[in-house]
């Protein structure tokens, strides 16, 4: 299973993912996390990004497409993967499209997690609220401000994701402000109806192809009779054409008799041996011309 999570910050992505890796027995794949293991491994492209990280600046596209394609290459990557958190616009969306063509590797579904805004907002209120009533300390990273920030980022970067997978029929959307249980229910259902779909796809497309292929024997099978009596009644034909002639000059042992019954005795074979339709024509061709010219 190949996956891609949407949804805006505080959906329950990073929960649902957890949940789906479990299930599936695929690999989370993190750009941020992949992005540390590349430089802490020093690998080519890591380093690249190192130096960009170092001077605090973003890293390009293609230096993450290229972490990734990196990633996909690992043994633990044959059962599958979900994406989170990348890709985050159009343009790293078709980057990726290009990267899994490359690798004739087929995206499942990209799976939205539709919230409302207004209610995100106040649950983060809530529970900011609550953690202070309790003497903890919040995030700062965690309060409705930097929340009201991160979300005008997702609907002006993000949100066109949506409408780019809809047109390509990746799209399923979930009602991200159901339980988690409910949640967790639902994309397993519309995953399930995805699996189920592949597979009768699969079973058709082979059964087709099956199909074809006995077609193909079948029709090879009844040809070869039908081809090697046409080359009987041909034989028979220039036979009877032959005795009509008459003996060679110089012949002792052809006769006008002999010759006519060899002919009429190719005939039968031609007969026996013809099943189709050329056979049959060339048979009935041989008959008369036998008995036209024994007649003469």
């Amino acid at each position: 299973m190949r996956l891609i999570l949407l949804g805006p910050p505080g959906a329950g992505k990073g929960t649902q993912a957890q949940r789906l890796v479990q299930k599936y027995a695929i690999v989370q794949l993190s750009t941020g996390e992949m992005l540390r293991a590349a430089v802490a491994a020093e690998t080519p492209i890591g380093l690249q990004a190192k130096d960009i990280m170092a001077n605090g600046s973003l890293v390009p596209d293609e230096i993450v497409v290229g972490i990734i394609s990196d990633r996909l290459d690992q043994p633990d990557m044959k059962n599958g993967f979900i994406l989170d958190g990348f890709p985050r616009t159009v343009p790293q969306a078709e980057a990726l499209d290009e990267l899994l063509k490359k690798k004739h590797i087929k995206l499942d579904a990209v799976v939205e997690l539709r919230v409302n805004e207004s209610a995100l907002l106040s649950r983060v209120e809530t529970r900011v609220a609550e953690m202070r009533a309790r003497g903890e300390d919040v995030r700062i990273d965690d309060t409705p401000e930097v929340l009201s920030k991160r979300l005008a980022s997702y609907r002006a970067l993000t949100e066109p994701l949506i409408h780019y997978y809809s047109e390509r029929r990746k799209l399923l959307t979930v009602d991200g402000m159901m339980t988690i249980e409910h949640v967790t229910r639902e994309i397993n259902r519309i995953l399930g109806a995805i699996g189920a779909v592949d597979e009768a796809k699969a079973a058709k497309k082979t059964a087709k192809n099956t199909a074809k292929k006995a077609s193909g024997k079948v029709s090879a099978a009844a040809g070869k009779p039908a081809k090697k009596g046409a080359k009987v009644a041909k034989k028979a034909t220039v036979a009877a054409k032959t005795a009509s002639k008459g003996p060679k000059k110089g012949s002792k042992k052809t006769s006008a008799k002999a010759t006519p019954k060899a002919a009429k005795k190719a005939t039968r074979q031609a007969t026996k041996g013809s099943k189709g339709r050329a056979a049959a024509k060339g048979t009935k061709v041989a008959k008369k011309v036998t008995k036209k010219r024994a007649k003469a």
